[in-house]
């Protein structure tokens, strides 16, 4: 997928996720979207990661073009990994976001977490 491509999806994506609880956030050299702090999906030039919790894993990779999220070798319980292929139309990306929403919004919100200076010491 090229840095078009990636970009495209970026805007699709945040177009399904109007809600103003939403923060878009630059992670794991992608873009994430974030409901509430608990990341919800993940768009980048490999596709798509989507966060479907453990209980919905089964029913996800029953989907085309789905794979466990294994970065670093390690699986990641509860994430999804969708080839690009499996999410081309709006229809197939709409259908992953869905799942993640349904999911993630179970969740607490997430505090926020203090930010550290240079020197490694949290921010007043």
């Amino acid at each position: 997928m090229s840095d078009l491509m990636e970009t495209v999806l970026i805007e699709r994506t945040r177009e399904l996720i109007p809600d103003d609880n939403v923060e878009q956030k630059k992670m794991f050299g992608s873009t994430c979207f974030m409901v509430n702090g608990n990341m919800l999906v993940c768009a980048s030039k490999r596709g798509l990661m989507a966060r479907v919790g453990k209980d919905q894993e089964a029913e996800a990779l029953s989907k085309p073009h789905a794979t466990p999220c294994r970065p670093a070798g390690r699986p990641m319980p509860g994430f999804i990994r969708v080839e690009p292929e499996g999410i081309e139309s709006d229809k197939d990306l709409k259908s992953w976001v869905d799942l993640a929403r349904n999911y993630v919004c179970t969740l607490p919100p997430k505090q926020a977490k203090p930010r550290k200076t240079k020197s490694g010491k949290a921010r007043p």
